[in-house]
């Protein structure tokens, strides 16, 4: 199975973030790392393993980030909103960066499907939400969707657009009506240990409920008391949702 690891420059980040490629055919997959996670974490943890015979059968391609979190969200010297625009500056090392690149290597643009455990199920949701004329399908397993109690200060714009329980709740009009047609999200979480600690059980189910409120195509999937927060939960919620969508 080809393994490739890429380091794409950021101006803007100061340092070249990596992408690992699983995979040589397929509809391409972009995968953010956990809370401060890394490229490899996905491989490492089981998650590459748990979706192998998708891989070896061309059918997805697997484009695993590095992430940001230590220079963005979890600056906690920093107030939200400085936070929410240095997290914007990584969103745009994906858009501007990472995209181009899996388009070169997909020969072309191929609808891209966001997905990532934990904190990366925020990551995934919310550039879904931004791009999804990039990203029209995210897979959350085990997120919280509204990070209003991660630190101190005034929030603006750059985190209300940042946050996705702010920015849903504010959809109206013509750009809802958009992404009414344009996205699917997938929400999963487990009522196991830690699901509740972390707040992704009750974030995915309000999140969840916020999105049908206002028309959003999206469907939360709630496991059972024994799935927790931690990877082989998210090894078995990726093995049996992944096939429906490659």
């Amino acid at each position: 199975m080809r393994r490739d690891v890429i380091e794409l420059w950021s101006p803007e980040l100061g340092w070249s973030p990596r992408v690992i490629v699983h995979g040589s055919f397929g509809r391409p997959v972009l995968v953010f790392p956990s809370s401060e996670g890394h490229a490899e974490d996905y491989e490492s943890n089981g998650m590459v393993e748990a979706v192998r015979p998708l891989i070896e059968a061309g059918r997805v391609k697997l484009y695993c980030l590095d992430s940001w979190d230590g220079g963005s969200w979890y600056r906690h010297d920093l107030p939200l909103e400085d936070r929410a625009r240095l997290h914007e500056a990584y969103e745009r090392w994906v858009v501007r960066g990472a995209v181009p690149f899996i388009d070169a290597d997909c020969g072309g643009r191929q609808e891209m499907l966001t997905t990532g455990c934990s904190f990366g199920a925020f990551h995934a949701v919310n550039i879904a939400l931004r791009r999804a004329d990039l990203f029209p399908l995210a897979l959350g397993l085990s997120g919280v969707y509204d990070l209003s109690g991660m630190g101190w200060g005034e929030r603006g714009d750059a985190f209300y657009f940042s946050n996705p329980m702010d920015s849903v709740a504010g959809l109206h009009g013509p750009h809802l009506g958009w992404l009414q047609s344009q996205l699917s999200l997938l929400l999963v979480a487990g009522q196991g240990m830690w699901e509740d600690t972390t707040g992704a059980l009750d974030s995915t189910r309000a999140f969840g409920a916020l999105c049908e409120s206002k028309g959003l195509r999206v469907e939360t999937d709630i496991w059972g008391h024994d799935v927790m927060h931690d990877w082989p939960a998210w090894r078995a919620q990726l093995a049996h949702h992944l096939p429906r969508f490659v």
